[in-house]
Order: C-alpha cells, then sequence, then structure tokens
C-alpha cells in the first residue's frame, strides 16, 4: 500500500488493510519517505519502505490510497509512475482510491479502462483525459484495475481486492 507521508486518508489505508490482514494477507506500507505517516483525520502509521525500494515483482498488489496528501506526493511521482506501470506489465492489482485513480491516470493505465474516482471537476477530467471510462460506482474492477470512489467506499475496495488476488 502507498500513502502519502501526510494527509493520507485513514480509512481508505486502515480498512483495506484490516480485511487483508484478517484474511491473512501480509500487507507492506511504503511512503516517498519513511517515519510517520500522519492521516488526514489523525492516524499515524510507521513507513519502513519508500517508493523507490519497492519491487512490484515481489507483490501481488499495488494499492494507492488517497487523500489531499495524493495530489501533493504521488499524483506526478515518477517512482510511483513507474511501480505500478511494472506491477500491471507482471499482471499484478494495481488499485487506487478517492482522488488517487489520477495516478493510474497519469501513469497511462486507465486508457480504455472503466474507473470511479473520488468526484470532483479535477480528477474526473484528469481520468477523462487519460482515456478511461468514468463511472459514479463505489468501485469498479476492469481487469487486474480496481478503483474506489471515497472514503465511504474503502471496505467494498478492500473486499474487491482480496477477491482478485485470492
Amino acid at each position: 500500500m502507498i500513502i502519502a507521508p501526510k494527509n493520507f486518508r485513514d480509512e481508505e489505508l486502515l480498512e483495506p488493510k484490516n480485511i487483508l490482514e484478517k484474511a491473512g494477507v501480509e500487507v507492506k506500507i511504503a511512503s516517498t519517505m519513511k517515519g510517520k505517516a500522519k492521516g488526514m483525520l489523525g492516524a499515524s502509521v510507521d513507513v519502513e519502505t519508500t517508493v523507490d525500494e519497492v519491487n512490484p515483482a515481489d507483490y501481488d498488489a499495488v494499492i494507492i490510497v488517497g487523500g489531499s496528501g495524493s495530489q501533493t506526493y504521488l499524483w506526478d511521482n515518477k517512482r510511483v509512475h513507474e511501480v505500478v506501470k511494472e506491477a500491471n506489465n507482471l499482471g499484478k492489482i494495481v488499485s487506487a482510491i478517492c482522488i488517487s485513480p489520477v495516478v493510474l491516470a497519469r501513469a497511462g493505465l486507465l486508457s480504455g479502462k472503466k474507473a470511479t474516482v473520488f468526484r470532483t471537476n479535477e480528477t474526473i477530467n484528469e481520468l477523462k483525459k487519460a482515456g478511461a471510462n468514468v463511472s459514479g460506482a463505489p468501485v469498479e474492477v476492469d481487469g487486474k484495475i480496481i478503483t474506489g470512489r471515497g472514503p465511504e467506499a474503502a471496505k467494498e475496495f478492500g473486499k474487491k481486492i482480496l477477491e482478485s488476488i485470492s
């Protein structure tokens, strides 16, 4: 799971993480820097891996967590783009929630794909510009790409990821 070091959306990290861990899936958290990462609602998590250290071949899925920090730290991060592209090329699950589907759009992964995103003019335009078929659904699964609309969809998003890697 890749998060912004500041202002990730708490439930978009914690709910899918809990669903996966309860099913016996080992979850690693990466960010642009090591140390304590802070959520928008006050959650604090230890980050022991940077995105520079992530090898997508080592994982079943890459999950990009949303929150306002995503725009600041992840949308234009070239290494995050490389990670999701490599994971996609390897046939791994690539997923993003809230405003983070913009990362997948900017990495070139959403052309012709059905996707959802936290609905603002900017995020919808980013996905459409990348060739995505944007829906208003809480969660969209298109092949190995999974997108979630926002915090209210975090549980369903986590369940869809679990189903896809099981």
